[in-house]
């Protein structure tokens, strides 16, 4: 099967990830497997890798990269059961735990995925395709209000208003079936004298909108960080890759508030609220994708890698 995906901060994130040949690290966004297949190579054959993808192309992908490395285990799930399905296989604790976040390059070049604003196909953009509940459902049956919301707040696009008053507006004539039925309507809503200034296609951030409130990615990166944290050994590392400010701001916060979680009024002299800290914000500012990377894979422009490390006990 052909998955085409390029790992973006590939070498600074298996750097960043310390991988000790004996270790045992977990990959919950495996893709295609590029991340995974830098950390089989660094393992010894008492070392473990665990794939988590939610998406079975990937996972398919992935299998057939990984191929030849037996410590290598797919699992197709939702990474925020990543610890859980660790913890069926006997594993207490990961020396690594790594993410890549956002839609792969795969998914968006899968023009019948739906995720794409400029392919037509029906609107689907599940990550996961035994979920029943597809773009459709949210362009067809959330109301104006809740339309607004979504693309206000995950889209962050000032026209979000008047993006989901044309939506409404057009779904009352017929129901919006295809991407570019979509692309068409949300480009109608943003003045003439503006789309022209626009950096991107005009029905980015709304389809990025969409695709969020479907998926839920927000929702699950906020509610997974602190198992992934708790789950991680004495000196091991959690490495995220985010694409978008969203994300990052919920992983740049997870992990300032797991270094320095005490709530005490500044005015205190001695901590009382007895929260201890979990390690160490590695990156005090992301590492990005070098101008280099950036030419050759144009998708990395917006990756950011942060880093975590466990403190060691005491």
């Amino acid at each position: 099967m052909e998955f085409n995906h390029t790992s973006v901060l590939l070498q600074e994130t298996i750097d960043g990830l310390r991988v000790r040949p004996d270790g045992i690290y977990l990959d919950g966004t495996v893709g295609g497997g590029g991340h995974s297949l830098e950390v089989c190579k660094r393992l010894s054959a008492q070392g473990r890798l665990i794939g988590i993808d939610q998406d079975q192309d990937a996972i398919i992908a992935a299998g057939e990269r990984l191929s030849g490395y037996p410590q290598a285990r797919l699992i197709r799930s939702n990474y925020c059961y990543m610890v859980m399905e660790a913890k069926k296989l006997g594993i207490a604790g990961a020396d690594g735990i790594m993410l890549d976040l956002g839609v792969s390059s795969h998914q968006l070049d899968s023009p019948e995925r739906g995720f794409s604003y400029r392919e037509d196909a029906p609107l689907d953009m599940r990550m996961d395709t035994r979920q029943e509940k597809t773009a459709y459902h949210i362009v067809n049956g959330y109301d104006e209000k809740e339309l607004c919301r979504v693309i206000r707040d995950y889209g962050e696009d000032k026209f979000a208003r008047n993006i989901a008053r044309h939506i409404v507006l057009e779904r009352e004539k017929h129901p919006i079936e295809t991407t570019l039925e979509l692309s068409e309507v949300i480009a109608g809503a943003i003045p003439q004298k503006v789309r022209g200034t626009l950096s991107g296609h005009p029905a980015k951030k709304t389809f990025q909108a969409i695709r969020i409130e479907l998926n839920q990615e927000l929702r699950v990166l906020e509610e997974s960080l602190a198992d992934m944290i708790d789950f991680l050994l004495p000196g091991g590392r959690l490495c995220i890759i985010t694409f978008h400010s969203l994300e990052d701001r919920i992983v740049k916060n997870a992990f300032r508030t797991a270094e320095n979680p005490c709530i005490c009024p500044p005015s205190f002299p001695v901590c009382v609220c007895g929260r201890k800290s979990q390690g160490y914000v590695i990156t005090k500012k992301p590492i990005l994708p070098s101008a280099d990377e950036i030419e050759k894979n144009p998708r990395s422009k917006s990756a950011k890698l942060r880093i975590f490390e466990k403190a060691e006990l005491l």
